[in-house]
């Protein structure tokens, strides 16, 4: 149930802890900035936390833009309004807000010039929102020239580069990134580079670190939550609903931790208790991924037109964002696989396979190709997934159901028993295929 949300991990993860002494700097509107008294938005605050900080966020958004109508020529205003735009997109989950942030970062711009730092970073993150890597990339290396004592451009070099499939240069960007400021920040991304190369323990410990170095409650619940998907992801559901509980006791404002909890429910029988924690979230903010579990609830509890209602909602929310600007092909290639369009699970998953290469990709490709029946083209695909050894159950389904449909009866029964091993609650959809494919192959359960 990770896989939509890790899917764009990497790009999500940017956009969010990239804010942290890089997004916003609240200035006096008679004066220069006066660094005692400006306050950044908090990493995960900015973006991650879906409903925390909107109200400060909203005021800094609102004092930036009353010191432009003042000071109309303040392109470093420009570009922090810009970054402000970006965190106000993911806070609200309205990607309406990233055309105008493209707006004021490219007045940052006409009124600086090429040499604007912050410009740069900010059109950085916000092509990582948007899911366009080479330009996220391209504008990562630009700031990093502009500043190359800055840890904030070599987040989004190794962001961008983890999601074009180009990992060790990825890896050699965030230990630049560490090297250079070693903080929540970056201990989140040596975390998800060590869970990505199957060692679950070392990020753990390197989340951990995040945790602990957070400067604010909203920080940690965001880092709460990712230690309490490390668990999950692990098929520690006790540890898991520990650190998302911890998670809300440090800000119950933080959608996700709650979302947690909702899978928490559903693997401990109690599904009802499930629809309604994810009915709160999505009430809160209607993120695709959240929404799409409360629809895959409905779906697997007997209640096929709320599906269907959750189904259209995921849907509308896809052409949104594809409307101002955001590559959502990833998305609907799994989405449409899972929810009957096998024809547009392959066209958007073939799109995205034809500008990056990394093990998200594959996977989603292979299950698209499952999809449309072509189980040899997939086995291939699938393989690209797991050359980096990930601990991801979802992958190792996909794997599993298409050995099966080849007829490769003890490959398909190793991985799905490994897919089960590694999370047994690793999908409202489909753990209980996966189940049931094993005791048709005579394995058990």
């Amino acid at each position: 149930m990770r896989s939509i949300g890790k899917s764009a991990v990497a790009a999500v993860m940017a956009v969010a802890l990239l804010l942290v002494g890089a997004l916003v700097l609240v200035r006096d509107p008679q004066g220069p900035v006066d660094e005692t008294r400006s306050s950044a938005i908090p990493a995960s605050v900015a973006l991650l936390v879906p409903a925390v900080g909107a109200g400060s966020l909203e005021a800094t958004i609102a004092t930036l833009q009353e010191r432009l109508r003042t000071i109309p020529d303040d392109g470093r205003s420009y570009a922090s309004l810009g970054l402000a735009y970006v965190a106000q997109g993911r806070v609200t989950g309205d990607p309406s807000w990233y055309p105008k942030a493209e707006s004021a970062l490219a007045e940052s711009i006409r009124l600086t010039g090429r040499g604007n730092v912050e410009a740069a970073l900010g059109l950085g993150v916000l092509a990582l929102a948007r899911h366009d890597f080479e330009a996220a990339l391209a504008n990562g290396r630009r700031a990093a020239e502009l500043n190359p004592y800055g840890s904030e451009a070599y987040g989004v070099i190794g962001d961008a580069l983890l999601e074009l499939g180009r990992y060790d240069e990825a890896l050699g960007a965030f230990q630049t990134m560490v090297d250079t400021r070693p903080d929540l920040s970056s201990y989140a991304r040596v975390s998800y580079a060590r869970e990505l190369l199957g060692d679950v323990e070392g990020a753990t410990e390197a989340m951990q670190q995040a945790f602990d170095s957070a400067g604010a409650s909203a920080d940690a619940a965001w880092a709460a939550h990712q230690l309490g998907e490390l668990a999950w992801g692990a098929g520690d559901v006790r540890t898991a609903a520990g650190r998302y509980e911890r998670g809300l006791e440090l800000d119950p404002m933080y959608a996700p931790n709650l979302a947690g909890l909702g899978k928490v429910a559903w693997a401990r029988g109690n599904t009802q208790l499930a629809i309604d924690r994810y009915t709160d979230v999505v009430a809160r903010y209607p993120a695709p991924e959240f929404v799409v579990a409360l629809g895959d609830l409905y779906a697997t509890t007997g209640h096929p037109d709320q599906a269907a209602d959750q189904e259209a909602v995921v849907r509308a929310m896809h052409d949104l964002a594809a409307a101002n600007g955001v590559n959502v092909d990833l998305e609907l290639a799994l989405f449409d696989a899972d929810h009957g369009d096998p024809g547009g699970a392959l066209r958007a998953a073939e799109a995205e396979w034809s500008r990056r290469k990394s093990v998200h990709v594959a996977d989603a490709l292979a299950w698209a190709l499952y999809a449309n029946g072509r189980f040899e083209e997939a086995s291939a695909y699938s393989d690209r997934a797991l050359e980096l050894g990930t601990r991801n159950a979802l992958f190792l389904f996909h794997a599993g159901m298409i050995g099966f449909a080849l007829g490769d009866g003890s490959g398909a029964q190793s991985l799905l028993r490994d897919a089960l091993d590694t999370n047994p609650n690793f999908s409202i959809l489909h753990a209980a295929t996966a189940s049931r494919v094993l005791a048709e192959l005579g394995a058990g359960t």
